[in-house]
């Protein structure tokens, strides 16, 4: 048959095929909150809400937006920690098609400017107590955003210009107006929602293009793989700015039609107090939170036995720490995820009968991944050597924002190169056995090694920098500089670090500075970090501090 008889029908029949088969990330709290209209949905501090409640509330806000002229292919940063507003504003920017840009609440002015003129963003949501990084952010920047949001989770009533987003959400007299029904905007399966920002090993963060054809086929396999169900009662405590909270757990939650418990963050006693109070079944933590949690000395003491699935992620767990958490939580199956923001984020997953015969490895292709791994032409490795990580997915994002050259080579040949290093084994076993790009995965938070030494190298008197991760037994990964200074010239450690506070996130900073007379370079000039691992591999253990 001819193709062009596949293309038969007038374009008003094609708009509304269009639409009776439209699956966005919109469209998914829509459909479970008709499934399950009166179930809890989200507990928010003293907010408990249904599906049916929280449906509403999102085309309430959705419309609010729309009023105020945003429309789809428009951005809108969001910059919060978690709270009810954030996973509000998730769902009603996708209604309308409108690009969310999540924002790291860590960064500085200078590196939020950055993100919102690269991303053209026109409108501004910001937490009450992020509000003066904000506002120094949109001046830097030279963004006007007519549309600005304030969220009051510390009870500071918005400042002149920017508007109380309660009012979007509840109406303008704060007596929930009833359901104005969802937005007429229809959004294509590869339209773009959300624009992650991730610092890679560029010194400037790119922005990674996610639809809902990616971000779904992305929530099936944590379905199925994960072991994920409707009857789940999930926290989540880490950053839903990052994907691997919002988009492998809480946006998980409400397709499947599982209650969510937000929190600020991850402090031990109130994640422990919790679970005791909400009977959560399920929990996802860096290794770092794992840590804290072990550690704590409310531990033995709470009452944790509703608690049965456990997932860790961002960052290798040590063997040791998951044979503890095996021995304190017997009842609790643990998942490892691996992946990255260009993958939405899920790549392989370390099911529960793998933890400890495969300690250490990030696990197999999931559900809708092919993983291979391969050398610099691309060719698969033989089973055991090293190689590049390279995935095909409709997981894999649509690419990079206004970054041609980065998207081209990071497609090259048709998979997605992760930029990592691993090992596949015979069974299709994943162990990620380096960074090929020197990223740094510290508290479950990446840092561009490069980023780093470029802010090092603007202080006065360095003739060179290494920056790279050491083992840290809370940190799992500790920033680490190693500072070769010029001639005649004498730093200190209290200068550098003085120098990096003013110019890079706190999670970004050395936690320790070394310093030497030259760095070790092979014969092209390469410095070679794996050198300096091995060399200051003790630091974290011969220290209490930078040195």
């Amino acid at each position: 048959m001819p193709d062009d008889e596949f293309a038969a029908f007038t374009p008003e029949t094609d708009a509304a095929i269009a639409r009776a088969r439209r699956h966005s990330l919109g469209d998914l709290l829509h459909r479970t909150a008709r499934r399950y209209p009166g179930k809890l949905a989200v507990v928010a501090g003293d907010r408990r809400v249904t599906f049916a409640e929280f449906d509403a509330a999102v085309n309430r806000c959705a419309h609010a937006l729309a009023e105020k002229g945003l429309g789809k292919g428009e951005r809108l940063a969001l910059l919060s920690h978690n709270s009810w507003q954030f996973a509000v504003l998730t769902f009603a920017t996708a209604r309308l098609g409108v690009v969310l840009v999540p924002v790291n609440f860590m960064l500085g002015p200078a590196e939020i400017a950055f993100i919102l003129g690269h991303s053209g963003s026109t409108a501004m949501v910001t937490e009450d107590a992020l509000a003066g990084t904000a506002q120094q952010a949109l001046e830097i920047a030279g963004v006007d955003a007519p549309v600005r949001g304030w969220i009051s989770l510390a009870g500071t009533p918005a400042a002149e210009g920017w508007t109380d987003v309660d009012t979007w959400i509840d109406g303008p007299a704060g007596d929930h107006e009833g359901d104005p029904g969802a937005p007429d905007v229809v959004v294509g399966d590869d339209d773009p929602l959300r624009l992650m920002y991730t610092s890679g090993t560029e010194s400037r963060p790119k922005g990674v293009m996610l639809a809902s054809r990616s971000l779904i086929a992305q929530y099936v396999s944590c379905i199925v793989d994960g072991g994920m169900e409707r009857d789940d009662v999930e926290i989540h405590s880490l950053p839903m700015y990052h994907c691997a909270q919002m988009d492998c757990f809480f946006s998980v939650d409400v397709y499947l039609g599982a209650t969510s418990i937000i929190l600020p963050g991850p402090d031990p006693a109130t994640l422990l107090a919790t679970i005791e109070r909400e009977k959560a079944t399920k929990l996802f933590c860096p290794p770092t939170v794992w840590i804290s949690l072990l550690r704590h000395p409310a531990f033995d003491t709470t009452d944790l036995s509703s608690l049965c699935k456990g997932y860790y992620g961002a960052a290798a767990m040590p063997v040791e720490v998951l044979q503890e958490l095996s021995r304190r939580l017997p009842d609790v199956a643990f998942w490892n995820f691996y992946g990255q923001t260009e993958m939405s984020p899920l790549a392989t997953i370390l099911r529960p009968d793998e933890q400890l015969p495969h300690a250490g490895s990030a696990g197999r292709a999931s559900l809708n991944v092919e993983t291979r791994v391969v050398d610099e032409a691309g060719v698969p490795v033989p089973a055991g050597e090293i190689g590049e990580i390279v995935h095909r997915s409709p997981h894999a994002a649509l690419g990079y924002f206004r970054d041609e050259e980065k998207t081209a080579a990071s497609f090259a040949g048709g998979w997605f190169h992760s930029g990592d290093l691993g090992i596949l084994t015979e069974e299709g076993h994943l162990s990620v056995v380096d960074r090929k790009k020197d990223m740094i995965k510290t508290g479950g938070e990446n840092v561009a090694s490069r980023e780093v030494e470029e802010a090092i190298y603007l202080l006065d008197g360095v003739a060179e920098v290494a920056v790279f991760g050491i083992s840290h037994p809370h940190w799992i990964e500790a920033v680490t500089a190693v500072v070769v200074p010029r001639e005649g010239v004498t730093l200190t450690v209290e200068a550098v670090q003085a120098h990096t506070r003013e110019r890079l996130a706190g999670y970004k900073r050395p936690k320790y500075v070394v310093f030497a007379d030259a760095l070790p370079k092979n014969p092209s000039g390469k410095i070679l970090k794996r050198e300096l691992r091995t060399e200051h591999a003790d630091l974290a253990a011969s220290s209490t501090g930078a040195r």
